[in-house]
């Protein structure tokens, strides 16, 4: 008899995301998505939605780099958003507003977000909220702040996940994106140890498959990802979360090859 998790599993599309960060300016960024756009539209894997691509531009450049895309199979998302949708909250970003302006993704979590900006549990929990709300899929970054055991790096994951999904009761999530992320490895010129990164995937996936109330999840690492990442991790990861070593188009190309060579 077959194992239903087992055949989720082997139908889970690989999935690509970028971030530009702040590293581009408005043009660079439309520039670079009509490159990659190009790039996903001519991949039969692309096509054929056995790999999926998003990207999340700086909040300026959202409108110019959907209009950059068209109809190519990229999707596009924010880097951030506020909790509320609307009231006097001076300088915040709106899920409403990125929904409106064609955004499918939100990342909510980062951990320059919790650095640099003071992001605490009761914020990315309350961000988490309004992402759903908004029907905006979250991309949520979990994360052990310094080199730990595997073991004890998966169980804070875990807690940070099941942090965000703390306010949401008994509403159920459509699509969810668990990006696995040590903060001691980004920013780095390699990635984490391989056979860490898969012990804490693996984890996470355990724990999102016995969720009843997610209906599609995947779990990405980010970390310093660049060229031959997925290979190594191979099924330990739906995909990767990838920064600067996408930000070159050749790059990402040779990224999109190896991710449809490891397609289950």
């Amino acid at each position: 008899m077959s194992d239903p998790a087992q055949e989720n599993a082997a139908r889970r599309p690989v999935l690509l995301g970028v971030s530009l960060k702040l590293y581009l300016d408005i043009d660079d960024s439309v520039a670079w998505a009509r490159e990659i756009a190009g790039i996903a539209e001519a991949h039969p894997s692309v096509a054929s939605g056995a790999v999926r691509v998003f990207v999340l531009p700086s909040l300026p450049a959202i409108a110019g780099v959907i209009d950059a895309i068209g109809d190519a199979p990229v999707a596009v998302g924010g880097q951030d958003l506020f909790w509320d949708d609307r009231g006097p909250y001076t300088g915040a970003v709106s899920g409403a507003d990125l929904r409106r302006l064609g955004c499918r993704y939100v990342e909510v979590g980062h951990a320059e977000r919790r650095q640099v900006f003071g992001e605490d549990a009761a914020t990315i929990r309350r961000k988490f909220t309004a992402a759903v709300r908004n029907a905006l899929t979250p991309v949520l970054c979990v994360g052990e702040m310094v080199e730990q055991a595997a073991d004890a790096a998966a169980e804070l994951c875990v807690d940070q996940l099941e942090n965000a999904l703390a306010a949401m009761g008994d509403e159920s999530i459509d699509d969810l994106v668990v990006a696995y992320e040590p903060e001691w490895a980004i920013g780095r010129a390699d990635p984490a140890d391989a056979g860490h990164v898969a012990s804490v995937t693996r984890r996470l996936r355990e724990h999102l498959d016995g969720r009843t109330d997610i209906v599609s999840s995947s779990v990405i690492y980010g970390g310093s990802a660049k060229p031959g990442v997925i290979s190594a991790l191979d099924d330990a990861v739906d995909g990767l979360f990838l920064g600067r070593f996408a930000h070159d188009p050749d790059s990402f190309a040779l990224i999109l090859d190896e991710a449809a060579a490891v397609i289950r």
